[in-house]
């Protein structure tokens, strides 16, 4: 299998350019869908990138960070930053080789806004290597699945069941096994025709293979090898935890009528929507500390566990990443689901809010929570308050596959198992026929 990796390019965008770099972005998307990318436009034909799955420009900017002021710490100096980020097959080095090959163009364009970047002298390629910003956990729905597997599979659904219904009534649905047969020999004729492709899955990297197998026996061992050392300190923890969540100031602020229009103005225009959040740490090193633990076992969960098509209960998020910046004072958290904002917060307040909590009860603003898993995110209205207010709208999103959600992604890819698979029974192949 091929497995996906990230990018995140970020720059602080020269004093008095930001106007002149929104108008820019602007430029690439589609006309009358804000924030929507054209793939095929002159910048960054992200259409021609057959690895990219996701990719958005988003200017963070520091619009929150006065509430840091609750806990009697100053706000710390931020600029307007631009950031470029993806997710993609294959590994990050080589497809910002292409960027640089296939845009440069474009790109140069765009971070001549930005500090430390001139046209003339940069060699793009190793400016966006220094520039580059690693994520502390990833979360992708079904590691493996490239973009040229999905619109495979997409082509395959569509052509199949456009078939069945030509076929089904002459065959007649009580004649499984015949109309089976029928769609299989359909299949190899329009593979034989060129106009169906099922690519086999390359082999996987021995070197991922390797480090993945290293982490995922490693971390539990480190931990096993840890725990005396978690027994000792968990009462103290318990102990300053309490203590913190009790004197957390409360922030029930609401979000401007301005901002939530600029946000909900780029949204649904898509079976799927992106989603940016920007914030500050809560001051001290037991915050930190518990955040970055809770992140790294995020990561390790999402990598190991949670990785064919579901995180805990919800199955609508596709990509999902949390990094650390400004000297681990803030956080940055993207994700790419579907449905609408409205239902993506209901269905995690819901099924996980436990989760949510963990993850991001260490960040300023977030409503208090009880040893870090009660309240919070179940307090519905502070919390919807809070995740408005941290959003950032999004300059231009692009997504490979518009019109397929996470489920048919995974519909898609049943229905190539039966067709590659021979061996199914009669309940199997009924089920298959029923996806189709």
């Amino acid at each position: 299998m091929t497995p996906q990796s990230t990018f995140m390019i970020t720059a602080t965008v020269r004093v008095g350019e930001l106007k002149n770099l929104r108008a820019l972005l602007a430029s690439l998307n589609q006309e009358e869908i804000p924030g929507h990318a054209n793939p095929e436009n002159d910048l960054i034909p992200f259409g021609k990138f057959d690895r990219l799955h996701f990719a958005r420009f988003v200017i963070i900017e520091a619009k929150t960070a006065h509430e840091i002021t609750a806990f009697g710490v100053n706000p710390r100096p931020w600029r307007p930053t631009l950031a470029f980020l993806g997710d993609i097959d294959g590994d990050r080095v080589s497809f910002l080789t292409q960027l640089a090959e296939h845009a440069a163009s474009g790109l140069k364009q765009i971070f001549s806004y930005c500090e430390d970047f001139s046209e003339e002298d940069s060699d793009l390629l190793e400016w966006m290597k220094r520039h580059n910003v690693n994520q502390q956990a990833n979360y992708v729905n079904w590691i493996g699945r490239t973009v040229k597997q999905i619109h495979e599979e997409a082509a395959l659904h569509q052509s199949l069941s456009a078939y069945l219904q030509q076929i089904v009534d002459e065959v007649g649905r009580e004649n499984i096994r015949q109309l089976r047969q029928k769609l299989l020999s359909y299949v190899e004729m329009e593979k034989h025709k060129g106009r169906l492709t099922l690519t086999p899955p390359e082999p996987t990297p021995a070197g991922w293979k390797t480090k993945n197998l290293a982490h995922k026996f490693g971390v539990p061992l480190i931990l096993l090898l840890v725990s005396p050392i978690f027994l000792i300190i968990a009462p103290f923890f318990a102990i300053r935890l309490r203590m913190l969540e009790r004197s957390d100031p409360e922030l029930f602020i609401r979000t401007s009528r301005e901002h939530i229009k600029t946000l909900t103005v780029q949204e649904d225009w898509d079976v799927s929507n992106q989603y940016s959040v920007f914030g500050d740490v809560k001051p001290g090193l037991f915050r930190l500390l518990t955040f970055k633990f809770i992140v790294f076992l995020t990561d390790y969960i999402a990598k190991h566990i949670y990785n064919r098509g579901y995180l805990t209960r919800i199955k609508t998020i596709h990509f999902a990443r949390w990094v650390f910046v400004d000297n681990n004072h803030r956080v940055f958290f993207a994700s790419n689901y579907d449905g609408s904002h409205e239902s993506y917060m209901d269905d995690f307040i819901n099924k996980v809010g436990w989760g949510l909590n963990l993850l991001f009860s260490n960040g300023v603003g977030y409503p208090t929570t009880t040893w870090l898993i009660k309240d919070g995110a179940q307090r519905e209205h502070p919390f919807k308050y809070t995740q408005r207010r941290h959003q950032l709208p999004t300059e231009v999103w692009y997504k490979a596959y518009s019109g397929l959600t996470a489920v048919d992604l995974a519909r898609n890819s049943r229905i190539r198992q039966g067709v590659e698979n021979r061996q199914w029974n009669d309940a199997e192949l009924r089920e298959w026929l029923s996806l189709i």
